[in-house]
């Protein structure tokens, strides 16, 4: 398990506790959008990103879903596709700490596609009661990555979001 995993659960056990039974957005059948804009670098480029994704709980605190990102503004054009797992620690106060994992394939133009696995941590931060702000942390690794084309082959970024339900 990385550090970011162990540090983010050893902050969750130290958070307030709120009666249980009450996973709201996060409680099983519930289903989620996320909306996604903002600046990325790739190539040493700087890109647009516009993304969404969509995430059913199959039990309480427990989402998978799929995401998917356009990267515009530059050459050469990127586009991401992510199916992933998350727990949301629920069970706290308005601060909802979450761990999750992905598999990433990347479409890059003119260049041969490539593979990523990454994990994920950071909290949510409620704003109404069928919506919040996350904010959290990224460490990704780039399978079969080969320096001389993708010039990284690891990296960690933060991430920023909002997050709908129903």
């Amino acid at each position: 398990m990385s550090r970011l995993l162990l540090v983010m659960l050893l902050l969750c056990s130290a958070l307030p506790v709120r009666a249980a039974g009450l996973a709201g957005m996060f409680a099983q059948g519930r289903t989620q959008f996320s909306l996604m804009g903002g600046n990325g670098y790739a190539f040493d480029k700087s890109y647009f990103i516009l993304g969404a994704s969509v995430s059913y709980y199959v039990l309480d605190g427990l989402g998978v879903g799929l995401s998917l990102e356009k990267w515009s503004g530059n050459i050469p054009g990127i586009t991401k596709y992510a199916p992933f797992a998350q727990y949301v620690f629920y069970q706290t106060s308005t601060v909802e700490p979450y761990v999750g994992g992905f598999y990433r394939h990347t479409v890059v133009d003119g260049l041969p596609d490539i593979n990523s696995v990454g994990e994920r941590a950071g909290i949510n931060i409620a704003s109404g009661s069928n919506a919040y702000f996350s904010l959290g942390f990224v460490q990704e690794v780039y399978l079969d990555c080969r320096n001389t084309v993708y010039l990284k082959c690891r990296e960690t970024y933060p991430e920023l979001g909002f997050t709908f339900g129903f």
